[in-house]
Parts: C-alpha cells; sequence; structure tokens
C-alpha cells in the first residue's frame, strides 16, 4: 500500500528529481543584439517546457535573466526552437530596461 501511494505521490511532485536533472538538451548560445540565448527546455513526463536564459555583459559583469513558460512541446528541437522565438520577443519587448536595473540574476 505504501509503494502504491508513494508512487502516486512521485508522479506528482516530478518523482524527486531536482531541476537540473530535469533539464533538457543544452546547446550553443544563440547571438540576438548583443545578448547570449540559451534553450533550457526542461522535461516533465514525456514533455519538454519552454525555458532558457538570457545572458549579456555589462560593464565587465555578465547579467543573467531566467525565463520559464507554460508552453510545453512533445520534441526537445521544437522546445529549443520556440524558446529562442521567446528570447527574442522578451528582448525586443524589454529593450534596454531588461538589464538597465543592474541585477546580477532575476527571472523575467
Amino acid at each position: 500500500m505504501a509503494s502504491i501511494l508513494s508512487s502516486i505521490f512521485s508522479m506528482f511532485s516530478g518523482g524527486g528529481k531536482s531541476a537540473e536533472a530535469s533539464a533538457g538538451p543544452k546547446g550553443e548560445p544563440q547571438l540576438y543584439a548583443d545578448c547570449a540565448i540559451y534553450a533550457e527546455p526542461r522535461k516533465e513526463g514525456g514533455q519538454f517546457r519552454l525555458a532558457g536564459r538570457i545572458e549579456k555583459t555589462v560593464g565587465g559583469e555578465v547579467l543573467v535573466r531566467n525565463f520559464i513558460r507554460a508552453d510545453m512541446f512533445s520534441s526537445s528541437d521544437d522546445a529549443i526552437e520556440c524558446t529562442v522565438r521567446k528570447a527574442h520577443q522578451i528582448i525586443d519587448q524589454h529593450g534596454p530596461s531588461l538589464f538597465g536595473d543592474g541585477a546580477k540574476e532575476r527571472q523575467v
């Protein structure tokens, strides 16, 4: 009985895996508007969640903006493609204010 309950619990809690362990494939950064875009889709069940980070060097310091969205994809390639497209959109919409606060790392 306990094993059934623990199996059910692990289904809803991600099976005790860390976020790093559930991250999808990591590739080379895509460069766009003086920023480096890293697509880092997260594997959840049999799908991949759109996630990534945008980095920019400002005054000799690397500033990082992480993002995770609700979008899910059946393949990691689709997730990577859409992550890069979403990062372009974030950069275009926020403009200079994306890194204007000088915070070393934050969510967007």
